[in-house]
């Protein structure tokens, strides 16, 4: 009898794919942890810290410094390339031509090795990335997607919990759209434990302003940016989460950018939505009921990713 070991790959280690690496790690999500970067000294570096790490964690965990071929027997890579410095632009669209060059440059390595797991994207603009990552490894959509607005979605419950006072798991709220400033949050689907929000008026604690709440949303990352010149913390323990979602089959409920197939009337693009994630990548969109105002909202978000594909193109197809 043979017990598989969980493995999983991380791409890019900077300070989120580190970050990955070191959650997957303490959250006991995986046995082995295989790291590739372009940078040799780096990665060698993060895999001698994290394994100076893995007495603390709470099973035995084997970090590797692998090349792309040896990321084959992964069950799941987290792609997390990226140059943290175009971020000061305040726009991750900033990140667009580098990202797609970078991926472009090895999602064909990756597969020609044998990989046949899935990818979960983090880099940034993750939507395009997610939907470039999809054409060049031809692997089947369920099993490329990205952390989309996980970590929008975190931001948002972060600033419901300050503002009412109540335990972050105590509420239902997410982000849907771009991973990015075209992201809206579809209010009319906020509930406490069951209880909707429009039944929570005249409460001033449940009395939100939704213009300012979003841009709070939205401007998170960079004022997280603006003191640390990177965030991690956040999108790392989403990427994890995400991660362990598959590894552990847990059919959660959570936000990630999917691939839309009808879905909200949408086609043909990687969007960030709640989708169910198991051990399948996404096995199921949840298409939830919107008010008219929030669906023409999510409609300008998909059509702002769908402008973005199309600029991506340039860089990938010349």
């Amino acid at each position: 009898m043979s017990i598989k070991k969980r493995i999983v790959g991380v791409v890019g280690l900077g300070h989120v794919g580190a970050h990955v690496a070191y959650n997957l790690g303490m959250m006991g999500v995986a046995d082995e942890v295989k790291l590739c970067d372009k940078n040799a000294d780096k990665v060698a570096s993060e895999c001698n810290d994290l394994m100076d790490a893995a007495y603390f964690m709470p099973h035995r965990v084997v970090y590797k410094v692998v090349d792309y071929a040896g990321l084959a027997d992964c069950d799941v890579i987290v792609n997390a390339v990226g140059k943290i410095e175009l971020l000061a632009t305040l726009n991750r669209d900033s990140e667009m031509e580098n990202s797609v060059k970078e991926v472009a440059s090895f999602v064909d390595k990756i597969m020609a090795g044998g990989f046949d797991g899935i990818f979960v994207n983090i880099t940034n603009p993750c939507d395009v990335i997610t939907d470039l990552v999809q054409k060049l490894s031809g692997l089947p959509r369920n099993r490329v997607f990205g952390t989309g607005t996980g970590l929008d979605s975190s931001r948002l419950i972060s600033a419901i919990s300050q503002q009412t006072n109540l335990e972050h798991h105590s509420f239902t709220a997410f982000m849907m759209g771009e991973h990015g400033n075209a992201q809206m949050v579809p209010w009319s689907l906020i509930s406490f434990h069951g209880k909707p929000l429009s039944e929570l008026k005249g409460d001033p604690r449940f009395d939100f302003d939704h213009e300012e709440m979003t841009k709070r949303v939205i401007n998170g990352a960079w004022t997280t940016f603006k003191g640390k010149k990177c965030t991690e913390y956040g999108v790392a323990a989403t990427g994890a989460t995400v991660v362990r979602s598959i590894l552990h089959d847990e059919k959660k409920i959570m936000p990630v950018s999917a691939y839309l197939d009808g879905e909200y009337g949408e086609t043909g693009i990687y969007c960030g939505i709640p989708a169910v994630v198991g051990a399948n990548g996404v096995e199921q969109v949840m298409e939830y009921t919107l008010t008219d105002d929030e669906k023409a909202e999510f409609k300008r978000c998909c059509d702002a990713i769908r402008g973005n594909i199309a600029k991506a193109e340039q860089f990938w197809k010349k």
